[in-house]
């Protein structure tokens, strides 16, 4: 017989500095080396190596040969999905240089949870998205003191949003393909509570079509060195003209 959970060992994964930065660096799903995730929590290769593989016997990382490299990525959306609750209920870190600065304005601006869109970006698309009428069931706001509240025990489910007739068909116009998101293991409209906007943006199976989407079309573009994307020219053009989104131009 199983005894409770042991959230203690997860506790103890993420309490460390280092490695709480790694997974910060991989929290948009993409697939890093060591090298880049050494730098990214400014310890030795050795260090950094020594976390890695906490991380992967901890189940938080998985691991990808590439010839003579490891690249390392979370493990699945649940642990993205703890990643943006540990987000959402801690306090901002201090910025030392105008570097970081910088940095941690572009990630607050426009980023990735995972594989959708988050940010200043992710949640007013979402806010448009409603307004539109494109889907439904909610207000985009987050308030835990309403009936419906956002529990940290049911993350993206507490709230029934959902796509509209007009949203399957403007969405569809501009490049969905709802036949092939259904044959997706995942549930096709979730949200998450955005860590620093503290509103609701789009996840699930559209969120991560309509990111991957954009940047097809190249409306945005990932940077090389942390989560935020950068919206190009284009991309402001098609987010004001698609969506009725008009953005501050800080992330070009």
């Amino acid at each position: 017989m199983e005894g409770d959970a042991d959230i203690a060992k997860i506790g103890a994964l993420v309490a460390d500095p280092a490695r709480a930065r790694i997974l910060l660096a991989l929290g948009d799903g993409r697939a890093l080396p060591a090298s880049v995730l050494a730098d990214e929590a400014g310890v030795a290769a050795s260090t950094a190596s020594a976390h890695l593989s906490k991380l992967l016997d901890g189940g938080l990382l998985t691991v990808e040969q590439h010839g003579r490299h490891r690249y390392f990525r979370i493990a699945g959306e649940p642990v993205a999905e703890m990643i943006e609750a540990l987000a959402r209920l801690a306090p901002a870190a201090p910025v030392r240089s105008l570097r970081q600065g910088t940095k941690a304005h572009a990630v607050r601006h426009a980023r990735t949870c995972y594989d959708h869109l988050a940010g200043v970006l992710g949640t007013e698309l979402m806010a448009s998205m409603l307004d539109r009428g494109l889907i439904a069931g909610g207000d985009g706001v987050f308030d835990p003191d309403r009936a419906q509240a956002d529990r940290l025990s049911a993350p993206g489910f507490d709230l029934d949003y959902r796509l509209t007739e007009r949203g399957m068909a403007e969405l569809s116009d501009f490049g969905i393909d709802f036949a092939q998101l259904r044959t997706r293991r995942r549930p096709l409209i979730r949200y998450c509570v955005d860590w620093s906007e503290q509103r609701h943006h789009l996840a699930g199976s559209l969120g991560a079509a309509l990111a991957e989407r954009m940047v097809e079309l190249r409306w945005l573009r990932t940077a090389r060195r942390s989560r935020a994307v950068h919206i190009s020219d284009a991309g402001h053009r098609g987010l004001d003209e698609t969506f009725g989104l008009q953005l501050d131009p800080v992330s070009r």
